[in-house]
């Protein structure tokens, strides 16, 4: 008996460790906020090797702090926004999160998981007083309404506004176009997928001792994409074919994915497409004349051409071309669709509502113009604000494109004004708690597509079946959700519990049984003995 009192104690016990804590109660807004006492919040960013954008982020703080000297903010730099995500995600267990986060509406959802974990922002931003343009603000800050719309519904989900918008950028094809018109090509007004793949074959050509004829070296990789999850999402889009539905299901693995890989897995054999993740970063192919088309983020433009002020190769790598920005290729170029991508801001919960005030203080404080103008200025991205995209300041900068090679680099302002003539041509995809893991699959097929191909792999419609199973598999895509288009062995059993709460509430099932069974086994010896 005492043994099964102890079984029944233990599964308790891991039944409630295992539920965790029960979390933050909802935030509400203070009706004012505390000047008389001291606020440390941290603060988690994202800097690549970028000291400028470091230098912003420093005088941000610094400016911000001096018209709040009772709010203290620690920055904390990150390399990768995947490790800011890992350490959220580790933290939340222990409720020591960040106050403010740049993230991306993905993990945002997986962040959710915690109750009462960030803070829903709708009510702060109409605050009378601490909302945008709020009356009790020490700073000028844009109003709700001069927010750019399609920015500002990115990071919306769960019928919530989870963050705000920090920059924006998306994807853009710089093109050594001194390569493609000496191949005898033109660059047209929209550019197509037909039309990259048929200048990158073309450029293949080599002479007899296995140089490259346009460019004379031994290396060539003529279309280079960095991000191949961005790829798949932007081209299935193009074709209005499955991805994922607004409800979370997982509609990936179609026929039109198929044939997408099936072309991609024809030109990595030729040699003319790899990826990032391969070969290395597009720009320094480009830069030594040994790519023609690298798709980067705009947000990467200062590292792309000859003159580029963050060329990561050395001077005598470097070959002299003509570079064009254009928005990514196209299927159907009268209704271009490209993805809208960037960091955005949220604030999480604490137990201290003034903590979380202070900290919504500092993340409006980002979208100032002072703040927005100079973060833009450093990359090719734009504003989020209308305030500042249509200020002076900005429209003088915009205007002065390619007076230098530093803060006018004519590439870098060329990508800004791609996104900012294209902005109603965007696009962001559902967001639920594993699209994160859905975005990871769908560029790991191309990624696994190409070097299956370099392997000598064969890849025809029984490579694909397989690797759509892989992939839901590592990705867990199959306890996401299901679809038409998903294969009836990929699709999610909605009702099936993980297996730990399967052994739990099972040994917690048996328990009882045998308790039960011994109290039954208790009143037949005593029958016996009257």
């Amino acid at each position: 008996m005492k043994f099964l009192l102890s079984l029944l104690a233990v599964t308790l016990l891991t039944l409630t460790g295992c539920h965790g804590k029960e979390g933050l109660s909802p935030f509400e807004v203070p009706k004012e906020f505390d000047l008389s006492k001291n606020y440390e919040i941290t603060f988690w960013a994202k800097n690549d090797t970028n000291k400028t954008q470091t230098a912003i982020y420093e005088k941000a703080i610094s400016d911000f702090e001096a018209l709040y000297p009772n709010i203290t903010v620690k920055l904390r730099l990150y390399t990768d926004y995947g490790k800011i995500y890992n350490d959220v995600i580790t933290n939340i267990a222990t409720n020591t999160t960040p106050n403010v986060c740049i993230t991306y509406p993905d993990h945002i959802a997986t962040y959710l998981t915690g109750t009462n974990m960030v803070v829903p922002l709708e009510e702060l931003f109409y605050n009378e007083n601490y909302g945008f343009g709020g009356s009790s603000l020490r700073f000028d800050s844009p109003a709700a309404k001069e927010i750019i719309p399609q920015f500002l519904e990115e990071c919306t989900f769960g019928g919530h506004y989870y963050a705000i918008p920090y920059m924006r950028s998306t994807e853009a094809c710089y093109i050594n176009k001194t390569y493609v018109e000496a191949l005898g090509y033109t660059l047209p007004d929209e550019l197509t997928w037909d039309f990259v793949w048929q200048v990158s074959e073309a450029a293949m050509a080599q002479d007899k001792d296995g140089n490259y004829l346009i460019n004379g070296q031994k290396v060539l990789i003529p279309f280079i994409y960095k991000s191949t999850d961005n790829m798949m999402i932007q081209m299935l889009r193009q074709y209005q074919a499955g991805y994922s539905s607004e409800e979370g299901e997982v509609l990936l693995f179609n026929d039109t994915t198929k044939e997408l890989l099936l072309t991609i897995a024809d030109h990595a054999k030729t040699g003319a497409f790899s990826t990032f993740k391969i070969s290395s970063y597009p720009a320094n192919f480009l830069n030594a004349g040994q790519c023609i088309f690298a798709i980067d983020s705009t947000a990467g433009a200062t590292w792309m051409g000859t003159h580029a002020p963050l060329c990561d190769i050395s001077p005598d790598k470097l070959v002299e071309f003509e570079t064009e920005v254009m928005p990514i290729p196209q299927f159907d170029p009268q209704n271009p669709r490209m993805i809208s991508q960037g960091p955005s801001v949220c604030v999480f919960n604490k137990a201290d509502s003034q903590e979380v005030l202070a900290s919504w203080l500092f993340a409006q404080y980002l979208l100032t113009n002072d703040v927005q103008i100079a973060y833009s200025e450093t990359e090719g991205y734009v504003p989020v604000t209308s305030k500042a995209q249509t200020s002076f300041e900005y429209q003088d900068y915009l205007s002065r494109c390619g007076e230098d090679n530093s803060q006018y680099y004519d590439v870098k302002i060329k990508a800004a004004k791609l996104l900012l003539d294209h902005t109603d041509h965007t696009f962001v995809t559902p967001v639920f708690n594993g699209s994160a893991s859905l975005r990871d699959a769908s560029g790991q097929m191309i990624e696994n597509t190409v070097k299956s191909v370099r392997r000598g792999e064969t890849i025809d419609d029984g490579y694909i079946q397989t690797l759509y199973s892989d992939m839901a598999s590592l990705y867990r895509l199959d306890q996401i959700g299901a679809s038409g288009n998903t294969p009836a062995s990929q699709k999610a059993d909605l009702g099936k519990l993980p297996p730990m709460s399967v052994f739990l509430l099972s040994s917690l099932g048996i328990a009882w049984a045998l308790i039960l069974l011994y109290v039954l086994i208790r009143k037949m010896k005593k029958r016996k003995v009257y």
